[in-house]
């Protein structure tokens, strides 16, 4: 009887959708929010790409920064000279980027390995790309308490498949 009136509940409302969106006030309501999500998406992309542009984190920086000396660092200059008087601010911190790391798409915590002492951040492990370098010490940047990121991640070479001979 459940199963039943589940499916029914679920053609009601399956039912009124299509209704809602072939009236011309749905039609406008969807184009609305489709707008809006992709005015929302752009101008988050947009900030993300000035932001890593203000941190010299483009590809071509943190190429030349891998290439020049094996790894990347960017500090925060106005925080540099802070002392951190808790000692379990790193602990924090730490979580706080494997946090971060988890919730984005493109990044995996489980390849990233996070250190924090003193507010100084250092991220190694292996990514798919430089841009991935970039995200990953945005995000290190960007939290709370950290005053220098040190990226040694390495990019992984494109594994490439071997005819058989």
């Amino acid at each position: 009887m459940k199963v039943v009136f589940a499916l029914f509940v679920g053609l009601l409302v399956g039912a009124a959708a299509v209704w809602f969106y072939g009236t011309s006030r749905g039609r406008s309501t969807v184009k609305a929010t489709g707008d809006q999500i992709e005015n929302t998406t752009k101008s988050a992309r947009d900030e993300v790409q000035q932001k890593m542009k203000q941190w010299n984190l483009t590809p071509d920086q943190i190429k030349e920064d891998l290439a020049r000396t094996g790894q990347v660092v960017r500090r925060r200059a106005n925080e540099a000279g802070q002392a951190l008087a808790d000692a379990t601010v790193d602990a924090r911190t730490t979580g706080a980027i494997k946090a971060k790391l988890l919730a984005h798409p493109d990044l995996s915590a489980m390849s990233i390995s996070v250190n924090t002492t003193d507010g100084i951040v250092t991220l190694s492990g292996s990514v798919n790309s430089p841009e991935d370098i970039s995200k990953a010490m945005l995000l290190a940047m960007e939290t709370e308490n950290v005053r220098e990121v040190i990226s040694v991640l390495q990019v992984r070479q494109a594994v490439k498949k071997q005819a058989k001979a």
